[in-house]
């Protein structure tokens, strides 16, 4: 069983309303079971709304609203979704460079498209309890 992020399956949840839709992880997903996240819409965070980043451990929307709250309520929530699943979980495919999803990378906060190393708030829990992560990144 795999965990992955809804807007790489084409779901509108990304931050201005659209989706990350990737092929290669669909056809990776024809064959295998997973679950469908958004860490974000767990946290009651609606589509669209400004852009969100990492700054000092906190997360930030481009407006200066702190959603670190909303980021971290989302992340536990998804993590209890796929713990409760009691199912042996291979692996996670997640949003690059996302405050939520991010591994290994994460945009800076400077709203600049500039990267910092790092991970998103709900990949730092998967990794905590020893997920294997990836990106669509991974899939080039």
């Amino acid at each position: 069983m795999y965990i992955i992020s809804k807007c790489l399956l084409g779901y509108n949840c990304k931050y201005n309303g659209g989706n990350n839709k990737n092929e290669k992880i669909l056809e990776f997903c024809k064959n295998r079971d997973f679950i469908e996240v958004c860490p974000e819409e767990a946290g009651g965070l609606k589509s669209p709304r400004p852009p969100a980043e990492i700054v000092n451990g906190l997360v930030i929307d481009k407006t200066g609203k702190d959603l670190t709250h909303a980021f971290t309520i989302g992340a536990e929530k998804s993590l209890k979704n796929v713990i409760d699943k009691k199912v042996n979980i291979e692996g996670a495919i997640l949003k690059a460079n996302s405050p939520s999803c991010g591994v290994g990378t994460i945009y800076d906060g400077t709203f600049s498209h500039s990267k910092s190393e790092g991970d998103g708030i709900f990949a730092k829990k998967l990794r905590g309890i020893g997920i294997n992560l990836m990106t669509e990144e991974d899939f080039k």
